[in-house]
């Protein structure tokens, strides 16, 4: 039971694996809780998709944790996400230096992939009962769809240092995903109230629809329809310096193309992530107040 964490990213947003701010009280980063939750899910096998050469510190902490506190019989792999990593036929436009998105990070580990895996990033703190859920569809017999996406209610996933940017998420009367729309610019109101700001105007949002915080569980059809998508993205860049391939864009045309539906899970728990430097002390805190309630240890 595969979880593939997509952490290629930290070392340009941290400057470097070994600048990030650990939030746990003996050094531990955010995804050494993801980690922790998902073995207790029953994941038993984790895939790290990282820079290259940030392999020996990545070992050296977040692997060595695993080890020692987490479980040595976890089977963990690392998988790199190279920008010449690409199709037959494709090279790397001059001047590129941007990485070619999530999408493109679950691909570099794709010889690492068995059937149906979870994916999720690596610097977002999703809780217990998202892990949970994410194995629980991969250990069921889910033949009506072909992924699902754990959905996070809004109000669970807003800061109030700023805006955030959120997929919200449009179901059907039977719980299957028909649309995501992508809001840049969300916030909390001073009465309470959600809204997203476009083009300088604030609308409402209802605070309690679901948002997609990209974890997902996916069959092990995925692959395949995620490559070809990547080729057709290549074809059709219209940016190629910035435009980047996205997990939530290849997953939604691998549900339309497989004529499989993608099943949303709804979790009540919290979400937490560091957006703004202010919300690092928050997610400190929780943490302290996790481990207090034992749902952590010390």
């Amino acid at each position: 039971m595969t979880l593939l964490v997509m952490a290629a990213g930290l070392g340009s947003r941290y400057g470097g694996l070994k600048q990030i701010d650990p939030i746990g009280p003996n050094g531990e980063f955010i995804l050494d809780y993801t980690v922790y939750d998902a073995v207790r899910a029953g994941f038993d096998r984790v895939v790290f998709v990282i820079k290259e050469e940030n392999l020996q510190a990545f070992q050296e902490t977040v692997g060595d944790r695993i080890r020692s506190r987490i479980g040595s019989s976890v089977e963990v792999a690392y998988a790199f996400q190279d920008l010449h990593d690409l199709p037959e036929g494709f090279s790397v436009p001059e001047g590129r230096e941007k990485q070619w998105g999530t999408a493109h990070a679950v691909l570099a580990a794709r010889n690492l992939l068995r059937d149906g895996f979870a994916v999720v990033n690596a610097d977002d703190l999703y809780g217990p009962e998202a892990l949970q859920l994410l194995h629980d569809f991969l250990a069921g017999e889910k033949k009506d769809a072909c992924g699902c996406m754990v959905g996070f209610v809004l109000r669970n996933t807003v800061t109030e240092h700023g805006t955030v940017s959120r997929g919200v998420c449009v179901c059907d009367e039977n719980g299957f995903l028909t649309d995501i729309q992508e809001r840049t610019e969300i916030g909390m109101q001073p009465d309470g109230r959600a809204a997203y700001r476009e083009d300088g105007v604030w609308h409402p949002v209802d605070a309690d629809c679901i948002v997609s915080m990209n974890a997902w569980a996916l069959d092990g059809g995925f692959i395949q329809s995620a490559q070809e998508g990547f080729s057709e993205f290549l074809r059709n860049m219209t940016n190629p310096m910035k435009e980047e391939y996205y997990l939530p864009t290849a997953v939604w045309n691998y549900s339309r193309s497989c004529g499989k539906p993608l099943r949303v899970l709804r979790t009540d728990g919290r979400w937490y992530g560091v957006t703004y430097r202010e919300d690092r002390q928050p997610l400190v805190d929780y943490i302290h107040k996790q481990i207090k309630a034992g749902v952590y240890p010390a």
